[in-house]
This record gives structure tokens, C-alpha cells and sequence, in this order.
């Protein structure tokens, strides 16, 4: 089996297809035995996808003619051949021939891509330069979404640019309620995994290299969960108290959850989202972590269709959004996502603002978050809800990390490590 042949398949469902990465790629994975060769189609399939505005405009530049959409395999298997050229330790000529067999028996095809990859070998500091002049080829990112970001935050969209390209790393949470930080880190030691601390949450910790999560001490009996800084903020956030209900709308998969749980045990919390097959992953994240919620497949924005009537001393909104802030762990959202997304993302967020308020009590907190960079999605969408909703004011968040906008504090990529994410806080009066 030809690898660059099936990471080619997986590219073409993702990038004619629509299909998200995951979605395509595991069941690939699962048909591969060898680790190393899940590794290596893992490694080409998101390198592409998150160099691909790169090497789409280098392609551009070494073809006579474009190529018409029917041939779509070719052209991944193209610019995955220039992937391993550029970013690889593949050996050029392995890279190369490789990769021409990857066509398969289509002369022309193996002749095609023969040619334009070693006439990249030739001419590649030439096309590298032209790349640097372009922003979008040289930030890899759409030229809608560079110009969005360098609208809204000029001084912060670089490095929001540059961080989206980057592996992300692998941050975990510590469930307070069997070990402190301390000591699950000499735990990690013990079993050779070097980590340290990470800023601004008490139970957050960082490998030092990615790992499976069944090699990490006590992951399956809830010691651990995997869980980025930037998320483990809301749980501190929402200042949850004994006793308090609290709702946590669009729930899945059940990290802040979780974690919420687990800072205070004492709390009541519904957890609700839209999607069934989602919904089961917070019911599973829970019960390895021996917790309990109540848990409901609804429509956030449509909460007479399940709410009991009984107000919430707190909610969580956690709203659908661009993700934006979190490419550099789904870098084909590059390729999935399209400007009049925002728009249409904004309105729904707006909606369920909206929807949820009534549920809160007076006096109650609700923690509006997104993971994206976007002002639309963000600081706008709290403006206008508070112009709107008299009952409705403000709590500044006082943080060190971030930076305070006009409403909410946003994290920027890259931030301390973090991923990009948005909170603002609202009382209820």
C-alpha cells in the first residue's frame, strides 16, 4: 500500500469533498497496522492541510495550466510531493519517486507530477521568494481570513498567523479531587514524561512531546484529562459555589464540564447539546472521571423544549463559532471555512444569547466563551446583547492573561502557549 496514495485520498475528501480531517483520516488510520505508517500519513495529511494555501500558490507557479477539478487526486498527490520536499526529512529522490507511484497507472499523471517536482528541486528558492511576497501564500492562510485578523487586531494577527502553523501542544488538567498538580507531575517523572506547569490554571500541565493518553498515569481511571489552558479558564470563571444549578449549553464534548465537576463536587450541572452522538462523549468523559450531570439532546436555542422551568445560578455558553483560535489543532478549517460563515455564526450566536438569558437567575453569572480571534464573534456579540437586555451588565474579568477589550478579555494564539479563546462574564441585575 502506497502511503502518499492514501494520505491523497484522505486530502481529496477533505479539500473537494468538504469533509473535516478527522472525519476522513481515522478510518485510513484504522486500516493501517504499522504505527510508523499511521504516523507518516498523519504527519503528510495535516502538513498539507496546513501549508496548503503555501504550496497551492507554488504549485500555481510551476504549472503550464491549471488542473481541472476531476483531477484532484493528482493535484494532492502534487502537493504532497511538495510538502515532503519543503518541510519533510524525506530524502528528495525518495519523495519524488515515491510519490510518482503514487499515481498509479496513469502515464500522463507520472509524468506530470516527475516533472513539476523536480523542476521545484531546480527553481525552489526562486518560488520560495515569490511566496514571501504574497501575505496569504506566506502566512498559508485564505486572504479573506489574513484580512479579517489584520483588521481587527493590526498589532496580533501575525502572530495568530504564525502560531496557527505550528503543531500545537499537548496540555493536560489534573482532577484536583485525586492528586494536586505537584504531585501528578512527579508522577509523569517517575514514568519518564517530562512536563511542567502551565500559567494561569492551578491543575494545568504541559508535555514537553505529545503522547498517547493511555500512556499517561491513571488516564483511565480520571486522574487526567487532556484539556488546552485557554479552556480550563472558564470553570474559575463561572465562580461556581455549593448548591448552585448551573447549565452548560452546547456542551460537547464535556471538558469545562468536567472540569467544572470537579472543582466544585457539590454543584447540580445539565449539560446540554444538539447532538446525540456528542452528547455521548460528555456522558463518557464523565464516567471515566466518576462524575455526574444531567444530561440532555436539545436545542440550546429552544429551551422550552426541554428546560424544567427551574432558574440556573449559572450558565455556560460555550457557543458555536469559526474556531478560528484553534487551527493550529484543525488546520483544515483553513479550507473549510468560508467568510459568510462569521456572519451566519454571529447571528446564531446572538440567538442563543438570547434563549439562555431567561433561565438565569437574578443575580446569576453567565460566561459567554468562543474559541475564536474575531471580534464579530466576540466583544460585537456582547455589545449588542447588553444594548438590548436592560436586566443584563457586565462583569470584568481581572486577569493577567489576555488582553481586555471593550466587553471580555480575548487569548490570542500562541498566547502563553494557549489557543486563541474569548470570555466575557454577565449578571444578571
Amino acid at each position: 500500500m502506497n502511503l502518499r496514495s492514501v494520505s491523497a485520498q484522505v486530502l481529496v475528501q477533505v479539500v473537494a469533498g468538504g469533509q473535516s480531517l478527522t472525519a476522513a483520516l481515522e478510518p485510513k488510520l484504522r486500516g493501517l497496522d504499522n504505527a510508523k505508517d499511521k504516523a507518516f500519513v498523519q504527519a503528510i495529511c495535516y502538513g498539507v492541510c496546513r501549508f496548503y494555501h503555501e504550496l497551492e500558490f507554488i504549485l500555481n507557479g510551476l504549472l503550464d495550466k491549471p488542473l481541472k477539478d476531476k483531477e484532484a487526486s493528482v493535484k494532492m498527490l502534487l502537493l504532497i510531493g511538495l510538502y515532503q520536499l519543503k518541510c519533510m526529512r524525506v530524502k528528495p529522490h525518495a519523495a519524488v519517486s515515491e510519490t510518482v507511484s503514487a499515481v498509479g497507472r496513469q502515464a500522463w499523471a507520472k509524468g506530470l507530477v516527475n516533472a513539476v517536482l523536480r523542476k521545484y528541486q531546480r527553481e525552489q528558492e526562486a518560488h520560495d521568494a515569490r511566496v514571501q511576497a504574497d501575505p496569504a501564500a506566506g502566512f498559508s492562510h485564505p486572504a479573506w481570513l489574513v484580512g479579517m485578523l489584520e483588521k481587527d487586531w493590526p498589532e496580533q494577527a501575525g502572530q495568530c498567523l504564525s502560531e496557527n502553523n505550528k503543531p500545537p501542544p499537548m496540555t493536560l488538567r489534573v482532577n484536583a479531587r485525586n492528586h494536586s498538580r505537584p504531585a501528578y507531575l512527579q508522577l509523569l517523572a517517575e514514568a519518564g514524561i517530562q512536563a511542567e506547569p502551565a500559567a494561569y490554571s492551578p491543575e494545568a500541565v504541559m508535555l514537553a512531546t505529545p503522547m498517547p493518553v493511555e500512556l499517561l498515569p491513571g488516564f483511565s481511571q480520571g486522574w487526567v484529562s487532556v484539556q488546552d489552558t485557554a479552556a480550563q479558564l472558564a470553570a474559575g470563571l463561572l465562580q461556581v459555589q455549593p448548591g448552585h444549578r448551573v447549565l452548560d449549553v452546547c456542551a460537547a464534548p464535556g471538558g469545562k464540564a468536567a472540569h467544572i465537576l470537579e472543582s466544585q463536587a457539590d454543584a447540580a450541572l445539565v449539560a446540554v447539546d444538539i447532538d446525540a452522538a456528542r452528547l455521548q462523549k460528555v456522558a463518557d468523559n464523565l464516567q471515566r472521571l466518576a462524575l455526574t450531570a444531567h444530561l440532555i439532546t436539545g436545542d440550546a436555542a429552544k429551551p422550552e423544549t426541554w428546560w424544567d422551568g427551574n432558574p440556573f445560578d449559572r450558565i455556560l455558553l460555550d457557543a458555536p463559532c469559526s474556531a478560528l483560535g484553534v487551527i493550529r489543532r484543525h488546520p483544515d478549517i483553513k479550507l473549510l471555512r468560508r467568510p459568510d460563515d462569521i456572519e451566519a455564526l454571529a447571528v446564531e450566536q446572538s440567538a442563543l444569547l438570547s434563549a439562555v438569558w431567561p433561565l438565569l437567575k437574578p443575580g446569576g453569572l453567565l460566561l459567554y466563551a468562543t474559541c475564536s480571534v474575531l471580534k464579530r464573534e466576540n466583544e460585537k456579540r456582547i455589545q449588542d446583547f447588553l444594548q438590548n437586555q436592560p436586566d443584563a451588565m457586565e462583569q470584568r474579568i481581572e486577569a493577567d492573561w489576555g488582553v481586555a477589550c471593550c466587553y471580555g478579555r480575548q487569548i490570542f494564539t500562541g498566547d502563553s502557549a494557549m489557543d486563541g479563546f474569548y470570555y466575557a462574564r454577565l449578571v444578571k441585575q
